[in-house]
């Protein structure tokens, strides 16, 4: 697993890629949320294009981003979902609280 990040002064993008499980989502909290308490983005991007798997910590992942997000009034997007992980995400309600695409935002 690993994230690539890139901030451009407003929107903190991270790029995700490899399985999101038990054991990566660790390494992966730590890292983006180190990026958001330093950047203070004002919307912060999770680009799940290049994940080749994605159990409920997944689902973890982005609700623990959003609230450490909504503490800086940052938004959150969640984009490049495969469609089963878009209607997982879906069914566990995150559409109420970020933006979930399946397409890839650049």
């Amino acid at each position: 697993m690993s994230v690539k990040t890139d901030f451009d002064g407003e929107i903190l993008y991270c790029r995700l890629s490899g399985e999101i499980d038990h054991h990566t989502a660790l390494p992966i909290r730590l890292e983006v949320d180190d990026k958001i308490e330093n950047c203070r983005p004002k919307n912060t991007i999770l680009d799940f294009t290049d994940v080749t798997f994605m159990d409920s910590s997944g689902i973890g992942l982005v609700m623990g981003r959003y609230k450490l997000l909504s503490e800086f009034n940052g938004t959150l997007e969640v984009t490049g979902l495969s469609n089963n992980a878009y209607k997982v995400m879906r069914l566990a309600g995150l559409d109420r609280i970020a933006t979930i695409t399946k397409g890839v935002k650049k």
